[in-house]
């Protein structure tokens, strides 16, 4: 026995598939737009990344010449390392702001 096509149920799937393609694209923008700053716990090195990951600036925000190369190393590792989760922690973020009103289909 053949099925019923429900066209309004239809409608409505390719109407939110739309609109889920639409929220897709503004995250993907935001992720590559949206910078986080970070510090190494010492303060020396100053990080900022986007939400993707990737690093678009460093700075040394003290003197380095009277540290030891090592010293200088582990800030810069810190600094890596916190600038990392802090890029995962926007992509979050942004993903639950970007999806908040998503909801599935009834019945789905």
């Amino acid at each position: 026995m053949p099925r019923e096509i429900d066209e309004a149920w239809i409608e409505e799937a390719v109407r939110r598939y739309r609109r889920i393609e639409s929220l897709q694209a503004e995250f993907d923008q935001a992720v590559d737009t949206v910078e986080v700053t970070v510090r190494s716990p010492d303060g020396l090195v100053e990080v900022v990344v986007t939400a993707g990951g990737r690093i678009t600036d460093v700075r040394f925000l003290g003197p380095l010449h009277s540290r030891h190369p090592r010293d200088v190393a582990g800030s810069v590792q810190a600094a890596v390392t916190a600038a990392a989760d802090a890029a995962q922690w926007a992509r979050e973020k942004l993903h639950n702001e970007t999806f908040a009103a998503y909801r599935p289909l009834a019945g789905a």
